[in-house]
Order: C-alpha cells, then sequence, then structure tokens
C-alpha cells in the first residue's frame, strides 16, 4: 500500500513539475513523510527526482539556456562538500529553509520599485554552492532555485528546461554525498524503481500539457506554487 501511494503520489507531482516548473518535488517531500524518517527520504526522494528532472531535461533540451547551467555548476560541488561537512558537524536544516522562505517571500511581495533577481555569470554560481548546501541539508531544492526564474526575459520552456538542468545535476551531487555518509541505496532499489517510472510517464504527460498552458497563466501558477510551498516551509520550521 505505501508503494502504491508513493507511486501515484509521484505520477502526479511529476506532472505538476513538468507543466510548472517546480513544486512536484516538495510536494512529493511531503507526502513522503509520512512514511519514511528523512534520514531516508532526503536520498531516496533525490534519486526520484534526478529521474524526473533528467527526463524534462531529455524532452526540453532545446529550451536550455547552458551558459546560466555552466556557471551553476561551477559553485554546486563546492556546496554539497560544505554541506556533507556542515550536516555531520553543525548545522539544523531549519536555518536552511529559513534562507529559502526569505527568498520566496522576497520574491512574491518585493516592492514594484525593487528588482527581480536578475543573476548574471558569477551569480549563477554563487546560487549553484547554495543549491549544493540546501540539497543535502534540506533535500527540495525547487524553491530556492525558483525565485532566480522569475524574470520576464524568460519563456515558460526556457525557465523549465533550464531549471531543470540545475536540479537534475543538484539531485545527481547527493549519490555520491550520501554513499559517503554510508547510505544503503539498495535497500530502496525495488521502490526507487518504480517512483522512477512513474516519475519519467508523469513528466512525459505534464510536457504534453505545458504546449497548451498559455504563458501569463503559467507565470500566474508559478507563482502560487511557489507560494504554496513558502506556506509549507513556514509550518515545517515553526509548527513541527
Amino acid at each position: 500500500m505505501t508503494t502504491a501511494i508513493l507511486a501515484i503520489s509521484t505520477l502526479c507531482t511529476a506532472i505538476i513539475s513538468a507543466i510548472i516548473g517546480m513544486g512536484g518535488g516538495v510536494l512529493l517531500l511531503s507526502v513522503m513523510t509520512f512514511f519514511m524518517p528523512m534520514s531516508v527520504i532526503i536520498p531516496v526522494h533525490g534519486l526520484v527526482q534526478l529521474i524526473s528532472n533528467l527526463s524534462r531535461l531529455v524532452i526540453l533540451r532545446k529550451d536550455i539556456i547552458y551558459s546560466y547551467t555552466y556557471y551553476f555548476l561551477i559553485g554546486l560541488p563546492i556546496g554539497v562538500i560544505l554541506a556533507v561537512y556542515i550536516l555531520k558537524n553543525y548545522l539544523n536544516d531549519y536555518h536552511a529553509l529559513s534562507v529559502v522562505l526569505l527568498l520566496i517571500i522576497y520574491s512574491l511581495f518585493k516592492p514594484k520599485k525593487m528588482p527581480h533577481f536578475h543573476l548574471q555569470r558569477w551569480g549563477w554560481t554563487l546560487l549553484g554552492l547554495a543549491t549544493g548546501i540546501l540539497a543535502i541539508i534540506a533535500g527540495a531544492v525547487g524553491p530556492m532555485i525558483a525565485p532566480f526564474f522569475i524574470r520576464d526575459d524568460l519563456k515558460k520552456e526556457e525557465i523549465i528546461a533550464t531549471k531543470a538542468s540545475f536540479q537534475m545535476f543538484a539531485h545527481f551531487m547527493k549519490i555520491p554525498a550520501f554513499f559517503y555518509m554510508s547510505f544503503n541505496y539498495e535497500d530502496y532499489s525495488h521502490l526507487i524503481v518504480i517512483m522512477g517510472i512513474m516519475a519519467v510517464v508523469g513528466t512525459k504527460i505534464g510536457t504534453n500539457i505545458l504546449g497548451k498552458v498559455d504563458n501569463d497563466l503559467f507565470k500566474k501558477l508559478y507563482k502560487l506554487v511557489i507560494g504554496l510551498s513558502g506556506i509549507r516551509i513556514f509550518f515545517k520550521i515553526f509548527f513541527e
């Protein structure tokens, strides 16, 4: 029953992520908290999200803004290495979640005269470093990355494809990190395979729907999902 629930949840959240560009990973993480401890959720969730983002990336590969991805990849492994050290010695995951929540609040409610996060070159590298840290400590990286894609010069396909490339590499970097911390992926291999297949199917369904979504509607939905993610993180920080 648990496997069936997680498989259906993976399918539905992959469809959401393919259409809106985010939200699915956080929702899936939330569902998994009912069935597993966090020590298991983050590595398993990461591998499933790797498959989901990779499938989205393959389908929308022509829309990736590669210059953003290249600079992002410079900072990402440095952040992962720092996170492994910090996780084992110092940091509480609620600190990282608090940073994400602040970014979401700024993006959704900033004054009109204040700028969007229009990062240039090394700004994406710093985002990669921060994402590497958050990927290991908090699991979901979508809310961290999403605010930097609220800008008027990108098409919805470019947002989803480029963001998927960021997330795919971030989740990929989790594998050696959790191997280093002695997590045994083999114990959960059957669940990962089933959820991975459902993630690919959901991504295919969602990307077929994406082309029919109006750009203005997409941006409204995108901000709505960011807001819902922020509410979820707020309750996780203060009430769990």
